[in-house]
């Protein structure tokens, strides 16, 4: 961002910044950076999730299958009432057209992108991961599945394959800033 840009004004319209993507996009780690960056709340709607149901994301694939996980997804995500909060969101939020016009009626989305490799890379045993996914699925199958979906609800793509968190957070930022939330 650059100097003397009033980061404060991000969180004075109470606008929400939704970030979607695949799982090892930096959803989590680049929420709280943003968060204050900005000076917003931030909430990661994957540990609402485990919360509210006492168990982890893989404990439920694990025991009643990726589609319950994505009906407790959408659930979770309905009953929220957030306003000015950074909201990094499991990567099957896409799935449920409810929870993204929910998201999007509150929020700006931002889709942080990386290429398939990539992010395989970095989440390695995706096994243990809890991803809402067909069990017979390959991570790069479900990338080019997630993909048109990522894209048809994002308000901004960031390709945050060769960034830094921090510079993730500053490329959202200005692009935010040039929307005017």
């Amino acid at each position: 961002m650059k100097e003397g840009t009033d980061c404060m004004a991000l969180n004075q319209s109470n606008r929400n910044i939704v970030l979607i993507g695949m799982p090892g996009a930096g959803k989590s780690t680049v929420g709280v950076i943003l968060a204050k960056m900005t000076a917003m709340r931030f909430v990661d709607t994957d540990v609402l999730l485990q919360a509210s149901e006492g168990r982890s994301l893989q404990e439920i694939v694990d025991s009643e299958g990726f589609m319950a996980l994505r009906a407790i997804e959408e659930r979770v995500l309905l009953g929220l009432d957030l306003q000015g909060h950074v909201l990094a969101t499991g990567g099957s939020v896409v799935y449920s057209a409810a929870a993204m016009a929910h998201l999007k009626m509150s929020g700006i989305v931002v889709f942080l992108d990386a290429a398939a490799e990539t992010l395989e890379r970095r989440i390695g045993d995706h096994a243990t991961r809890g991803i809402a996914k067909r069990p017979d699925q390959s991570f790069t199958e479900l990338y080019g599945e997630r993909l048109a979906l990522y894209n048809r609800y994002a308000d901004i793509r960031i390709d945050c394959a060769d960034l830094t968190q921090e510079a993730v957070c500053v490329w959202i930022m200005n692009a935010l800033d040039g929307r005017k939330m």
